[in-house]
């Protein structure tokens, strides 16, 4: 059964839909979202450094007893339009901790200033810099949540099919992962979901999108070509129109014969992982993102 403290998730959720609502627009998303991310509390002793990578800027953050020579990219969530590296100083603080790595939040383009592939360059030439750095592939996990979650996926095919040295491991959270928006779950979980319907996805996804074939499987990782691809963990809350994104994902890595594993958070909405400070499914969440970096990498 959901922890009591899952009501209060989805109160944050439904607090920020409304506040979201028309006439508000991409200011006030992004405004909205740092908004509920700033109470979210950061350990004493985390370390985080702006910086840059093949040109982008980053946020590394590094918990107390954390290991820097094993590194997470992970790219956040927000629909492709909003969320910032800044609204995620405390998810990679806990993800740090639970994974003994440094985590680096790329802060890639969005819409609508910025259309695909932006946001998949970006995170590409970061991953290029750390492996010209000379980091091995074997000590890098992508991962990202949301939008962040099929970015990243996206990103590993990217460099899976253009031949690039590939990650240890992939994570996905909650990830839009179908630009058709396709999946039952889009009709029939859309009651239960405090934050996420098809309308929404359809119109931050389209901003991004532009005149891309919603089938790219760049985009859409469902469609992309797996074989080959690193160990994938994907995330869903059991309450999310996104199920099927998730769940159809796990299963193309996992027919491909890829190492697939998902992990259904019962009675749990949207990226609940992020949650971790106050919901007990979080942190019990964030630790399984941390078991599984440390499996890939063989971080002791």
């Amino acid at each position: 059964m959901p922890s009591n403290e899952t009501t209060r998730v989805r109160e944050i959720w439904s607090e920020l839909l409304a506040a979201l609502a028309p006439p508000a627009g991409i200011p006030e998303y992004r405004e909205g979202w740092n908004a509920m991310c700033a109470d979210f509390p950061i350990p004493e002793g985390t370390v985080i450094e702006s910086s840059e990578r093949g040109g982008v800027p980053v946020l590394i953050v590094t918990a107390p007893g954390a290991d820097p020579s094993t590194t997470i990219l992970w790219a956040h969530g927000g629909g492709y339009v909003f969320g910032s590296v800044v609204s995620y100083r405390a998810f990679a603080s806990a993800l740090s901790a639970a994974s003994g790595s440094q985590i680096i939040l790329p802060d890639y383009r969005q819409a609508p200033e910025s259309s695909y592939p932006a946001a998949h360059d970006d995170v590409d030439r970061v991953y290029r810099a750390l492996l010209d750095e000379g980091r091995s592939p074997s000590s890098i996990v992508l991962g990202g949540d949301s939008a962040g979650g099929g970015l990243t996926a996206g990103v590993m095919l990217r460099l899976k099919d253009a031949g690039a040295p590939i990650p240890a491991g992939l994570i996905a959270v909650s990830p839009i992962a179908d630009f058709t928006f396709a999946g039952e779950s889009m009709v029939s979980r859309e009651e239960i979901d405090p934050i996420g319907s098809r309308p929404m996805l359809e119109g931050l996804a389209g901003l991004y999108r532009a005149d891309a074939s919603a089938t790219e499987p760049y985009l859409s990782p469902i469609y992309g070509d797996w074989a080959g691809a690193p160990p994938l963990l994907v995330l869903v809350g059991s309450d999310e129109v996104l199920f099927d994104d998730a769940k159809r994902l796990a299963d193309a890595a996992k027919e491909a014969g890829v190492a697939s594993r998902l992990i259904v958070g019962e009675g749990q909405a949207h990226v609940w992982p992020i949650f971790h400070s106050f919901l007990p499914e979080g942190r019990v969440a964030v630790e399984d993102l941390g078991a599984f970096v440390r499996q890939v990498t063989d971080v002791a």
